[in-house]
């Protein structure tokens, strides 16, 4: 059985996020444990569960009766990664944490840069993807364009190409903790908070098993909200495109009312008085809906609902072999 070997070195806690991973998350158990045991630092692994449907939870409990640095936290239902994040965020203990998904993508084997780093002095380590292996091309294009178009959108800069993957020490940690909104874009909360950063390349793996979580449409609604908690330029360019607009068709006015008194041109152009129509219509529910998302994001602030709940504690008198195997780290509870 693996116990932590001392209290005078840095605990370093692993959180890991896991929604239906029960291909992986073996796997990656194993991994952590090859590369933790050839760094002087004590580890716990705090594994997040986004309300798996599979045999996910199952595996976990199972590895923590060999490795009791191994923590569970359960969501009550699917809250999404950003609330799994966020509630595991809250439960580590360590001095650093790093940021890991289940898929092995990121190889835990870039665990002793990142904590060299640390020791430097840096708050925030970033890894960046110098190569995307097992990513389609349109993907990686996606993906490509998405971060540019974000930067010059946003008010503060969110570093091209960095995942999830990535270390923070306690105090970016706290400072993260601080922050009460329930729109959470982290990726821009974690560059959003400062500190000392610096970011090291690595090269990402295919996924080694299993399926993406992340299929283009649930893509397209994590930029929509990126774009939205972090800048106002949408907002601008739709009153930038309304006041555009309004100057045209008033020019495009003003030539027809001369083309009639100069001219005595009878009225024709039905087609592209058509056109105009729809084109505005399309201006004006664009307009709607952007505006819309910003106003649907403040209503969802002032309904103060948490951002998400966990499962109860089991109860070691109906379970008593979790309170045999390990009461205090069987399912974490959050206040």
């Amino acid at each position: 059985m693996f116990r932590p070997q001392s209290d005078k070195r840095p605990l370093v806690s692993v959180l890991i996020p896991v929604h239906n991973e029960s291909a992986t998350v073996s796997l990656l158990q194993a991994r952590l444990q090859q590369v933790t045991d050839r760094v002087a630092y004590d580890f716990e692994f705090v594994f997040v569960d986004d309300g798996s449907g599979d045999g996910t939870v199952a595996l976990i409990h199972s590895a923590q009766e060999d490795d009791e640095r191994i923590r569970l936290l359960r969501l009550s239902r699917n809250f999404g990664k950003e609330a799994a994040v966020s509630a595991g965020l809250r439960a580590v203990r360590g001095d650093a944490v790093i940021l890991i998904d289940a898929d092995l993508q990121d190889p835990p084997e870039e665990f002793p840069r990142m904590l060299q780093a640390w020791q430097h002095g840096y708050d925030i380590v970033n890894m960046q993807r110098r190569r995307r292996e097992g990513e389609a091309l349109p993907r990686r294009t996606a993906a490509w364009l998405f971060y540019r178009i974000l930067n010059t959108m946003s008010d503060g800069q969110i570093p091209n190409d960095i995942g999830d993957f990535r270390l923070f020490s306690r105090k970016a940690v706290d400072a993260l903790n601080k922050l009460p909104e329930r729109n959470r874009y982290m990726k821009g909360l974690f560059a959003w908070i400062g500190f000392s950063t610096t970011t090291l390349q690595y090269d990402r793996a295919p996924r080694i098993a299993g399926e993406s979580k992340w299929p283009y449409t649930r893509l397209l609604g994590l930029a929509i909200d990126a774009f939205t908690s972090f800048s106002v330029t949408p907002l601008r360019l739709v009153t930038l495109s309304g006041a555009t607009t309004a100057l045209i068709s008033l020019l495009f006015g003003l030539v027809i009312i001369l083309k009639t008194l100069l001219l005595g041109e009878p009225v024709r152009g039905y087609t592209s008085l058509a056109t105009l129509i729809t084109f505005l219509g399309g201006v004006q529910l664009l307009a709607i809906g952007i505006i819309g998302e910003y106003i649907g994001k403040v209503y969802i602030e002032t309904k103060l609902r948490p951002l998400y709940l966990l499962e109860p504690e089991p109860d070691p008198v109906s379970n008593p072999s979790v309170s045999r195997r390990n009461p205090s780290k069987a399912v974490i509870t959050h206040d």
